[in-house]
């Protein structure tokens, strides 16, 4: 990642589209010559008129409508610079945010599932909108605007130095008083740090209202409201505390600015009094001091957007610095001479694994020693208490995490030895919380391969016991999941997912209780549709209904990050063990009801 900080590395990201980039500054400066234009132009003017103030008949008309002609004209050029070089920079604005928000969402896609289980979405949502969409705005408006106030400032004081020195530096001692009170507070130490505490608040209220909103079932059925739903009410108080110190901080600097910048006429008239009543009938420099007073309010416009495009910047030097410490987060490092495995036994090797600190001080490690082997054709059962760790051997089969220790293998290749794109090829993984795109269910199923034909996607809906269901809805296959469209049941939603899988046809498969949301009705006929689905594969099962697992090849039973048991179902039974009691427990689970009062029988 590059070095370069704030508006260096905010012009580096720009920098992708350098053509038109140049092309909007070089238009944005001839925009900005040609506004003075009208400026000149009344100074020769009010020239003429002034050397014939005895007798204006003797001003020559024809040179002023001339210089008249001419300001139009530079005014109408000036609109027109402007507008080419506002549509170059929009082009090469919408270019950069589109590339910028595909890296880094094709970066996020890279990076461990720890980093996002850490980072709150809403963080992630705002730096993909809102900060992404400063960097546009800065190349589609304030760079522009930014070229086009530093060249309008340099030429007019340019000629105002031209025209006479003392008034000139008249001009500059608003200007320079004024910029450096607001620079001082705006640029400071405490200025950053302030701009960095009013985006941790913001990212802090973002998170909770993602959390508040995925809540709200929960949040009326106990009867909560938005103050007692208390991080979110305490970060949007925060935030409101925040911003309203963080105004008054600069409200004093802001209207010293715009007062001195406002009074050109109150420095520029004292000096030009003194001079001119010293040469009283010098018509040369009346007109020179009248050109001055015209000319001097004009650089409060490009003053005061400097000011706005500051303030603008610190936000965008700010959202460029969490842009870069996503690009900063390493990804799963990929192999350099990758290979692909030609069987697919899974197993696990004295594999350590935490989810923590790398520091054995501060480190609680969620596996501990796990050895293993799932082999190619059979069903490999994970079975244990709540925290386990039967989900996290599940979520370091595909390499969602990378172990700490020991290894994981497939067909004697360890997977890190394996490009990303392969591994994902050669694992399915249904999910007990399934998650389907806002798209249509065809393209949900689709996504399990996306090149199959229309024929495989209905046959794989079909396995799945989906195709009844959808052949019901209004568009059939066509019919949109989620907002404006429909929402299916739990049970639904996990068959599309099986759906997927069965596309999908990948050699292991990892299946987080699958019928979890099945109703009875359907559970024979997904465990129908998954029998076939594994079929030569090797499959590994994280079971919570053990009765689903009894017919299992191998079943490993895990505590507290251990594997306490290993075999079969009749023989653990035997055993007395672990498993032997977690089955009595699930048997008799089974024979409770609700008897009369509602008491459990």
């Amino acid at each position: 990642m590059s070095k370069k900080k704030k508006i260096a590395r905010l012009l580096e990201l720009a920098d992708e589209k350098r053509g038109l980039l140049i092309i909007a500054a070089v238009l944005s400066s001839l925009s900005a010559i040609c506004l003075l234009v009208p400026y000149v132009s009344v100074y020769f003017i009010l020239k003429e008129l002034l050397e014939h103030a005895a007798n204006p008949t003797m001003a020559d008309g024809g040179k002023m409508i001339r210089w008249g002609v001419t300001a139009l004209v530079g005014l109408l050029s000036s609109l027109l610079f402007m507008y080419a070089g506002g549509l170059s920079s929009h082009m090469a604005a919408f270019r950069i945010l589109y590339g910028l928000r595909v890296r880094l969402s094709a970066h996020i896609g890279r990076l461990p599932l720890g980093w996002l289980n850490g980072t709150s979405t809403g963080t992630v949502k705002k730096t993909l909108e809102q900060n992404v969409e400063k960097v546009e705005t800065f190349v589609a408006h304030q760079l522009p605007d930014l070229i086009h106030v530093i060249v309008t400032t340099v030429l007019m004081i340019a000629v105002m130095f031209y025209l006479n020195i003392w008034l000139a530096l008249a001009c500059l001692i608003p200007i320079f008083i004024g910029i450096t009170v607001q620079f001082s507070l705006m640029m400071g130490k405490e200025s950053q740090k302030n701009v960095k505490l009013y985006y941790d608040y913001l990212e802090r209220m973002s998170g909770s209202a993602v959390q508040y909103v995925r809540g709200m079932p929960a949040i009326k059925v106990f009867g909560q409201t938005v103050h007692s739903f208390r991080k979110f009410y305490a970060d949007m108080s925060g935030y409101r505390d925040y911003c309203t110190s963080y105004t008054d901080h600069f409200q004093h600097g802001f209207l010293i600015f715009k007062v001195l910048i406002g009074s050109f006429a109150a420095f520029i008239l004292p000096v030009g009094v003194f001079l001119l009543s010293r040469d009283p009938g010098n018509v040369a420099f009346a007109s020179v001091l009248l050109f001055f007073l015209i000319m001097a309010p004009g650089i409060s416009s490009p003053m005061f957007k400097l000011l706005y495009i500051s303030s603008s910047l610190r936000d965008i030097n700010e959202g460029v610095e969490r842009i870069d410490r996503i690009f900063a987060e390493q990804p799963v490092p990929e192999p350099i001479n990758p290979r692909i495995p030609t069987t697919y036994d899974v197993q696990f090797d004295d594999v350590t694994f935490s989810y923590g600190s790398d520091e054995i001080s501060t480190r609680s490690d969620a596996l501990t020693g796990i050895s293993f082997t799932a082999k190619q054709g059979k069903v490999t059962a994970l079975v244990g208490p709540s925290g386990s760790g039967k989900s996290t051997v599940a979520n370091l089969v595909p390499r969602f995490w990378d172990v700490n220790q020991g290894s994981i293998r497939i067909g004697n290749l360890d997977i890190r030895e394996m490009k990303t794109s392969d591994l994902m090829d050669t694992v399915s993984f249904v999910f007990q919380e399934t998650f389907l795109f806002f798209d249509t269910l065809y393209n949900n199923i689709a996504v399990g391969r996306p090149s199959a034909t229309a024929e495989e996607v209905y046959a794989a809906a079909r396995a799945a016991q989906c195709h009844t269901f959808i052949s019901k809805l209004p568009q059939g296959y066509d019919t949109l999941i989620g907002g404006g469209g429909v929402y299916l049941s739990g049970g639904e939603e996990q068959r599309v997912a099986v759906a997927r899988a069965i596309l999908k046809n990948a050699p292991i498969l990892v299946l987080d209780e699958a019928t979890a949301f099945a109703d009875p009705e359907n559970e024979y006929e997904m465990q129908l549709a998954l029998k076939g689905l594994m079929k030569g594969k090797t499959v590994i099962v994280i079971a919570h209904r053990l009765s689903s697992i009894r017919d299992a090849d191998q079943i490993l039973v895990m505590n507290h990050g251990q594997l306490a048991e290993v075999g079969k179902h009749d023989a653990l039974v035997a055993e007395g063990g672990l498993y032997a009691r977690m089955w009595h427990a699930y048997s008799d689970a089974g024979q409770w009801q609700i008897g009369k009062g509602g008491v459990i029988a």
